[in-house]
């Protein structure tokens, strides 16, 4: 029977399901493992260290469909931690592997460096079993490719990191190849009875009712459904809104898509029509606080219909075993067009939209207030637009975006800093679905990261990935000296929420880029258009990065302009 070593299995299955690159950091106990990286055809990125490394795997995984980072034994994976528990937060199928002891010296107990010094092998993996929703440990060679795809599948169904161990004395142990030639599927899913009264059941409601609107939420992604959504969105004609996590993810130059949904921050005329709805469609339902701007976008049970993994839930009856991907499947084959509600004429309701350059002063200081709403015209069609955690993330919420343009902004987990590696990955993927031409039929998009002065400083290293690897990436930094999202909340004037001043405009040439690589600096609004306008800037390649100045208690309109204001308020401001 025809065989291969099992670090040879491994990563030719990943590559089988589209990873085309891994990150991670070399160390002791996956040193060998690492050999068969690019053997199989895969790239090798070297991150800074293990969290970066994570976070890039993430934002690879969001954008390519999953994603592959390695580490060492303790020291490393548990660098990763953060950044895998981020991944299972927001549904990035991130495949974590590490390279442990041999099984000889786990048997034995022996004391050895990465451990607690008390033979106790197990527990790192205990942690990780909090964060994963499959594990294997690698021990048997007779079991091993069996493990793995299951995995994997567990990886690609629940679209949420895994984790797999490999002792050093493992990877090369030879395994049958002929599981290789087939395919890695998902459960079947068996027609039933239950399915057809649920979509007659759903049917019924969407032909009476008389105020309809549509609410996508981000975890249409993870369940594969995006495409099925945009065409009832279509179909329908309704008032369509996101949320924070779903935006980017449809058209949103449809004329019946309003961008997100924000809850009490929006004008009482919207609350009011939003609330008065007798059925809301909500798909891929995520309502953590952060995205349901303190859960005042929630619609009300009463009236909704929510799609979740493998559940359809109307109020309080929920009915399970309905995967998401079939019911809207079934919904679009069962929807009859000419019984549902047309609005004649249409709701007067607000879109996203530009500001120009003629609105504004050139002389006069950048503002949130006005930036982003001026930012998105700069944006074309398959961008990849980060905001990290802060004023930015809030900001990237206003843009009105072009088609297929993704938006990665702060929903959940909220960890400072990931938006920089988290750029990397996705501009790998990016990257690479152009290449093999699976981009939308686009060829010159480009990956835009905005992000704070505090962000960056937590994660800065990953300019160097960037640049070694020649990504196309526009970085955007945000200065307005210190934590202006924690001021917002706390501590306005308090020495904590202040940073070091970088030289940040050196961090590109101390990173390793090209003498040549383009750096800027915007203080006014005729400095930000002109640095925008750039020929380096809109259609350069690899790094380029541009340092916008902004007051330190500016924020963008929301809640964190009211949270500000409101400090001010108290004093005497």
């Amino acid at each position: 029977m025809p065989s291969l070593k099992i670090a040879e299995y491994l990563f030719r299955r990943l590559r089988q399901l589209g990873v085309d690159s891994v990150h991670g950091v070399p160390g002791d106990f996956n040193l060998t493992l690492l050999d068969y990286v690019e053997p199989a055809g895969l790239r090798w990125v070297g991150n800074a260290n293990e969290l970066n490394a994570a976070y890039a795997a993430d934002g690879y995984a969001r954008i390519k469909g999953i994603g592959a980072v390695v580490t060492t034994f303790g020291v490393g994976e548990l660098s990763a931690v953060n950044a895998i528990a981020g991944a299972y937060t927001e549904r990035a199928p991130v495949v974590h592997i590490v390279g442990t002891p041999s099984r000889e010296l786990q048997a034995g107990r022996k004391l050895i460096h990465h451990t607690f010094n008390d033979g106790e092998y197990g527990r790192f993996a205990q942690i990780h079993a909090q964060l994963t929703v499959a594990q294997a440990s690698l021990r048997d060679p007779r079991t091993s490719p069996e493990q793995i795809d299951e995995v994997l599948r567990q990886c690609l169904l629940h679209s949420r990191p895994v984790y797999i161990e490999v002792p050093v004395d493992m990877v090369d142990q030879y395994v049958a190849d002929d599981r290789l030639g087939v395919a890695i599927s998902q459960p079947e899913v068996v027609p039933s009875q239950t399915q057809d009264d649920v979509v007659a059941r759903i049917v019924e409601r969407i032909n009476s009712a008389k105020q309809p609107i549509i609410v996508v939420d981000g975890e249409i992604r993870p369940l594969g459904i995006v495409d099925e959504v945009q065409k009832l969105v279509n179909a329908t004609n309704w008032p369509t809104w996101t949320t924070v996590f779903g935006k980017g993810l449809l058209d949103e130059t449809a004329p019946n898509v309003h961008g997100i949904y924000r809850g009490t921050y929006e004008p009482a005329e919207v609350q009011e029509f939003f609330n008065s709805a007798d059925l809301v469609l909500c798909f891929g339902p995520h309502f953590s606080s952060t995205n349901s701007y303190f859960y005042t976008t929630i619609p009300n049970p009463e009236n909704a219909i929510l799609f979740t993994d493998t559940e359809v839930k109307f109020g309080t009856d929920i009915v399970r075993d309905i995967p998401a991907k079939l019911i809207t499947h079934l919904l679009l084959q069962n929807i009859d067009l000419s019984r549902i509600h047309h609005y004649n004429p249409y709701p007067s309701l607000p879109r996203d939209q530009l500001l120009s350059f003629s609105d504004v002063d050139g002389s006069k200081p950048i503002t949130q207030d006005k930036l982003w709403r001026l930012f998105a015209n700069f944006l074309r069609p398959g961008d990849i637009v980060l905001g990290e955690t802060g004023t930015a993330g809030y900001g990237v919420r206003e843009m009105a975006l072009p088609p297929h343009t993704r938006i990665f902004a702060p929903v959940t987990w909220l960890s400072i800093g990931y938006m920089l590696p988290g750029a990397q990955g996705a501009a790998l993927a990016q990257e690479e679905l152009m290449a093999s031409s699976k981009y939308h039929g686009i060829k010159d998009a480009r990956t835009i990261l905005l992000i704070g002065d505090g962000s960056f400083q937590m994660t800065a290293q990953e300019l160097a990935t960037i640049i070694n690897h020649k990504l196309n990436v526009v970085v955007f930094l945000i200065n307005n000296d210190g934590y202006t999202i924690e001021r917002c909340i706390h501590g306005r004037k308090q020495r904590y929420n202040d940073v070091p001043r970088w030289r940040y405009l050196q961090a590109p040439s101390f990173f390793g880029a090209s003498e040549d690589t383009f750096t800027g600096t915007a203080r006014t609004w005729r400095e930000l258009e002109d640095a925008l306008s750039s020929e380096a800037v809109s259609n350069g390649k690899e790094l380029r990065m541009v340092e916008v100045f902004m007051d330190r208690e500016d924020a963008p309109t929301g809640p964190l302009s009211m949270l500000i204001e409101k400090q001010q308020a108290s004093d005497g401001l």
